[in-house]
């Protein structure tokens, strides 16, 4: 069974007497509320044979911004977590072999279902019901600190994945990052072509497209989310977002960045099975995030991250997290949207 709505996704509908392929497709539902860049949703599921592969899809690529699809691997890195939740909440092992095929970089992983019988740690529980509440919050979060209990339990859950989580605590760092943010602003919306590709993905808030950021995830209301992509086009902001930006990470009770040892894309899938582990651990918690990637994105400035991090590896994300109001899911394509023919 899938769902129009993928953010409505019951576990009652689970096919518990079902085949592993209807199981597996179910399962999808899951894998799909995974966050991406621009929420292009890169990704590609092929179910046969008791076994799902995850591709990346390419076409959904962003030239622009991640000439190396560094951050489309990432976004189906995070997929891929969510898949191996759902597998494991429905009692099933999850077997998984990451990029299987040498010969095709589109295939990143390939999972099957191993025996029944998987006993679901308390924890994974609160991650696998955290799924359907998880969304990027841009808005500004509460004057109010995240316990310390917390943060250590997302370096831990960075760490069980294969990453490192950086957290700027002294605030000449957290300063220092927010200067680069405010910087990659300035650099990226004066660049037209970046205006035009971001442009592309940004939609009114009454739009029928199953992708893209509809302008209410960034507090515009309906008049001014039809005239937000012109707007993008054609003026470089870049000043005001900047200054806008620079607050938002100063006034963040937290400023992060994950990163790997290496940059290629195993580490990248790493990458976001990580992410998807840390902000699912978090809004179990009650704690929204949202990402800050511009010193990342641009790259003079990754470098420069680096140093204030002070330590040896590659910066891939960067975002904010802290307690705030409720905010509305950016759509989602359905689990059949994204199912290969052959599935």
């Amino acid at each position: 069974m899938t769902h129009d709505d993928p953010w409505r996704v019951s576990e009652n509908d689970y096919p518990a007497a079902g085949e592993p392929e209807e199981k597996l497709r179910f399962m999808l539902n899951y894998a799909v509320l995974a966050p991406s860049g621009h929420n292009t949703q890169p990704w590609l599921f092929g179910v046969k044979d008791g076994k799902a592969e995850l591709r990346a899809d390419r076409t959904r690529g962003l030239p622009v911004v991640d000439p190396e699809d560094r951050a489309l691997v990432i976004s189906c890195g995070a997929a891929l977590f969510y898949l191996r939740l759902a597998m494991r909440h429905f009692g099933h092992e999850d077997v998984l072999e990451i990029l299987p095929d040498a010969t095709d970089a589109d295939l990143l992983a390939r999972m099957r279902l191993g025996p029944t019988g998987h006993e679901e740690p308390q924890e994974e529980r609160a991650l696998f019901e955290a799924i359907p509440k998880r969304r990027s919050n841009r808005r500004p979060f509460e004057d109010r600190q995240v316990p310390g209990s917390l943060l250590s339990a997302l370096r831990a859950a960075a760490r069980k994945e294969g990453a490192w989580l950086h957290l700027f605590e002294d605030e000449d760092a957290k300063h220092a990052v927010a200067e680069l943010i405010a910087e990659g602003d300035r650099t990226q919306l004066a660049d037209k072509r970046f205006r035009r590709e971001l442009a592309s993905w940004v939609h009114p808030n009454r739009t029928r497209s199953r992708d893209g950021v509809p302008g209410y995830a960034f507090g515009f209301g309906d008049l001014m989310s039809l005239a937000g992509p012109f707007a993008i086009r054609t003026f470089d902001t870049g000043k005001g977002q900047a200054a806008k930006d620079r607050q938002l990470a100063e006034g963040s009770p937290v400023l992060a960045a994950l990163g790997t040892e290496g940059d290629t894309p195993p580490e990248w899938l790493a990458t976001g099975q990580a992410l998807a582990r840390v902000l699912l651990r978090a809004r179990a918690e009650g704690v929204w995030a949202s990402f800050l990637n511009q010193p990342v994105e641009v790259p003079e400035l990754r470098p420069r991250l680096g140093e204030i991090i002070g330590r040896s590896g590659f910066p891939q994300l960067l975002f904010r997290m802290g307690y705030g109001t409720e905010v509305r899911p950016t759509p989602r394509r359905s689990a059949e949207e994204v199912l290969l023919p052959s599935s």
